[in-house]
């Protein structure tokens, strides 16, 4: 036999040898195109009608559409969010639920107090899915009409002004002790035991000024009960375009944005995570989910795993030297 036909002989051997494997590949069940092809669970961190529970709604439903089956939603509220991972972390590690974690539980908790979990140890990341930023508003009784002119106020009487918060450890306390470094002045932080009390004693002037979500202050922002003096975000929000960002508005160096990510329990499989980042990636990259979120002031998001665990990180690094210089705690 030649060389020639030794080597095409070789050849149709490696070739059969290739098919043979990828057809033993092709019926593995964690990369059948049936998966999950069992009941899911998508865990989400917080209680029904937050800005949390209806983005995992909307992205269960997505899902539900793309593998033929339904999503169900768990909610596991309490502690900021700690809860929920807690209870994630001890699922079954089979693909069967996933969890949304946000920038607190995920970032932030375990800076400021004592957590039963170990984000790197207990979960693998899957994927970013959205991210979102602040809005500075303050009571139309404060006589500010600019970001400006507002730092000019509390440098001019320190200690008098006041912010809202949703809770020690939230964006908007983080918010609020960097813009007192950033902006070298002196305002005071005011816990609430959630966001929606917090933005009522704002409307009502008990308390000057307050970081908040947009979708809850949005009406406020339009009717004029609130005036938003900038958001936190890199660039301007597509919800309030007319609202400019701290450095637009003289505060460069300021950026501040929530953000939620996809996990599942480590020992998830890597064919199932990866099955899971792709159907992830088509839901949010959809036209309707992107539409729907913009309309809540968030903006649809994918990455793959590897770039959410190294932004976590860095998150909780950047965020780690200022909660130990402000010397903030959970309660």
């Amino acid at each position: 036999m030649t060389t020639s036909e030794l080597l095409a002989r070789a050849l149709l051997l490696a070739s059969a040898a290739l098919a043979a494997m990828g057809s033993t590949h092709a019926q593995s069940p964690a990369t059948t195109p049936t998966y999950p092809g069992k009941l899911v669970r998508l865990i989400t961190t917080y209680p029904p009608g937050g800005a949390s529970d209806i983005m995992a709604r909307i992205i269960a439903q997505k899902l539900g559409e793309i593998w033929g089956q339904t999503v169900i939603v768990e909610n596991k509220s309490g502690a900021n969010g700690s809860i929920g991972l807690e209870y994630a972390a001890r699922q079954p590690a089979d693909g069967s639920s996933f969890v949304i974690g946000n920038m607190g539980p995920v970032s932030i908790n375990p800076l400021i107090t004592k957590v039963p979990y170990d984000i790197a140890r207990d979960f693998l990341p899957v994927t970013m899915v959205a991210s979102a930023p602040t809005v500075l508003v303050v009571n139309p009784g404060v006589p500010a009409k600019s970001l400006l002119e507002l730092v000019a106020l509390a440098r001019a009487k320190p200690g008098t002004i006041n912010y809202a918060t949703a809770g020690p450890g939230t964006l908007g306390h983080l918010g609020g002790e960097m813009m007192k470094r950033l902006a070298k002045i002196d305002i005071v932080h005011v816990p609430y035991k959630g966001g929606v009390l917090a933005i009522q004693d704002v409307l009502g002037g008990h308390v000057q000024m307050m970081f908040a979500d947009p979708q809850p202050v949005l009406q406020h922002i339009r009717t004029g009960k609130v005036r938003a003096l900038a958001v936190t975000s890199g660039k301007r929000s597509l919800v309030v375009p007319e609202v400019p960002t701290f450095a637009e508005a003289g505060l460069p160096g300021f950026v501040a944005e929530n953000w939620w990510g996809v996990f599942v329990p480590a020992a998830t499989p890597k064919p199932i995570v990866d099955k899971l980042q792709a159907d992830l990636a088509k839901a949010m990259g959809s036209a309707d989910i992107k539409q729907r979120f913009q309309e809540m002031g968030v903006e649809a998001l994918s990455s793959t795993p590897e770039a959410l665990r190294d932004f976590a990180r860095a998150e909780s690094d950047r965020w780690g030297k200022l909660v130990q210089e402000a010397g903030i705690r959970g309660e």
